[in-house]
């Protein structure tokens, strides 16, 4: 923000007292940030540092000592130079001590031969001075309103960075608090060499206040987090001692980052909320509301005139933990809120348009649309790889199960499409991996299990189920036994009685006995196909209605 020394000497004002550095010419870099008469020897005490001293020199002592003394004290106070008078005291030149004791300093020591106006002198460094703050508070209010516009338009963290970068002409680098590196710009500089050993480096640099610079490194660094969350540092490399615009610079840029972290976490609960609605009230009513079609596009995702898929994701019923612990349900609403935005970020990386929300307590729904034109089996294929990628990705590295329904063309057929996606989801779960080739289930791949879904609600299948077991069932619950789960596993093996006891882990002659059991209870004899078939599907129905897998 001040001029240096050179700056002030090159001024009209002191330039026709024809200056002369007879010392410290190595420190005339030195910033100026006040400029002070002063004619007695014990001046020191009186300043703050980076005075730029005039005198005559009328009132200081010729004893070599004292005026070491004098140049000693006015170092210690980090004066940015002494311009001294050749007119009252001394006329030819400075004694030598005084100049000894400065250049020792690296301090400037200046000689006026011609008599000088000094407050001439001030008014013009005091007015350098005013211009380079000035100068200083636009370049501070450009920043400002640069970074601002970076953060109203939601700029991401590598622009941001790119923008440090240019403003300070320095290197940049987001950091996490544990010192690994989010982002960074080189200024032009090696990669390599900026980030090198950077961990090291970087938990050798702390910093006691917000904001602060770090001279052994080189480093400004200032805390990036907002609402008393800090989450990362941002380090500018800068060899020099910052500037005042260097540490605007980083402090802008910090709170643009802070904001867009905040903004783009809000966004996506926002989103997902906007989108919960929506597929909420898609699957209230067979009649969509009037405005539905208007508040989706308003969303990004038109659904007139497109291909409109439901689909279902949802977790395996059970997943290990990381540590090797025992399974674990995974079906809690924390869960299925990373399973969405997990399912969300597939559908923006696979360019999908697509409706994604948590709408009950099991999965996550989505409705995709597809434009007309559009190869719908490709785009799933692509589709549900992402979310398998993202759902591996999430913080709790979830294994899903995902089912698309129908292909339609109305919002009012879309509903059939999501309570079908949800439907072959669940029968998913039962029968195993998808077809070869593919990542996702569909209605054909789940056979009897996904028809049997489709007519969950249906009281006829109840009934048949009722009708088919009611006498085991009862059987089961007044004499402990466990006749439904022989049968279970019989129509399991296909008939086969020795991979059916195997499976029950029965001997053959206990197992026999219990089949013999079953068809007395039952009436019926097990070695009837069509007996077996509709012992099966009375199975299938019941474990439909108990939402088993």
């Amino acid at each position: 923000m001040y001029p240096t020394v050179s700056d002030a000497l090159a001024l009209p004002a002191i330039r026709q007292g024809r200056p002369r550095v007879v010392a410290g010419a190595d420190g005339l870099r030195r910033r100026v940030r006040w400029v002070h008469v002063a004619e007695i020897a014990d001046i020191a005490h009186l300043l703050r540092g980076g005075e730029l001293v005039l005198t005559t020199g009328i009132a200081l002592p010729d004893d070599p000592a004292a005026l070491t003394r004098y140049v000693d004290e006015l170092a210690e106070t980090g004066v940015a130079g002494l311009v001294v008078e050749l007119v009252r005291h001394w006329s030819e030149a400075l004694p030598d001590a005084l100049v000894a004791a400065a250049e020792r300093h690296g301090m400037p020591l200046v000689t006026l031969s011609r008599e000088t106006r000094f407050v001439a002198v001030t008014e013009a460094v005091v007015g350098l001075i005013v211009d380079a703050q000035v100068a200083e508070l636009r370049a501070a209010e450009q920043v400002h309103e640069t970074f601002t516009a970076l953060t109203v338009a939601g700029a991401e963290p590598a622009e941001v960075l790119r923008e440090v970068a240019r403003a300070s002409g320095l290197p940049v680098v987001l950091e996490t608090l544990a010192r690994d590196v989010l982002a960074y710009d080189t200024a032009g500089i090696d990669p390599g060499e900026l980030l090198a050993d950077w961990a090291r480096r970087s938990r050798a640099v702390t910093v006691t206040e917000r904001t602060s610079y770090h001279a052994e490194a080189g480093w400004l660094v200032t805390v990036v987090g907002a609402r008393g969350n800090d989450w990362g540092r941002l380090v500018l490399l800068c060899p020099d001692p910052p500037q005042h615009r260097q540490f605007v610079i980083v402090e802008r840029a910090a709170s643009a980052l802070a904001v867009h972290r905040l903004v783009a976490r809000d966004r996506e609960s926002l989103e997902r909320h906007a989108h919960r609605t929506l597929l909420t009230e898609l699957l209230a009513s067979p009649t969509p509301p009037a405005d539905l079609t208007a508040r989706t596009t308003a969303l990004g995702v038109p659904l007139e005139r497109r291909q409109l898929l439901g689909m279902s994701v949802r977790p395996s019923t059970t997943v290990p933990t990381r540590a090797g612990g025992s399974p674990h349900s995974m079906a809690t609403q924390e869960v299925l809120r990373d399973l969405a935005e997990a399912t969300a970020l597939a559908a923006r990386r696979a360019r999908v348009a697509a409706l994604v929300g948590v709408v009950d307590d099991i999965s996550v729904r989505a409705l995709l649309s597809l434009t007309p034109q559009a190869d719908a089996d490709g785009v799933l294929r692509r589709l549900t790889k992402e979310i398998h990628q993202a759902a591996a990705g999430s913080p709790r590295a979830l294994p899903v199960v995902v089912a698309v329904g129908s292909t339609v063309g109305t919002l009012t057929e879309a509903r059939r499409s999501l309570i079908e996606a949800a439907q072959v989801a669940q029968a998913a779960l039962r029968s195993g991996a998808a077809p070869a080739g593919r990542a996702y289930h569909r209605l054909d791949d789940v056979r009897l299990r996904g028809l049997l879904h489709l007519l969950a609600e249906d009281d006829r299948v109840a009934a048949f189920a009722d009708r088919e077991l009611g006498p085991l069932l009862a059987r089961d619950a007044s004499h402990g036994s466990r006749l439904v789960d022989t049968l279970r596993h019989y129509c399991a093996h296909g008939g086969n009685k020795s991979a059916a006891a195997a499976a029950a882990h029965m001997s053959r002659t206990a197992y026999y006995q219990q089949l013999a059991r079953i068809e007395q209870v039952l009436g019926v004899s097990i070695d009837d196909p069509e007996s077996v078939l509709s012992l099966h599907v009375a199975l299938l129905a019941l474990s439909v209605r108990s939402n088993q897998p």
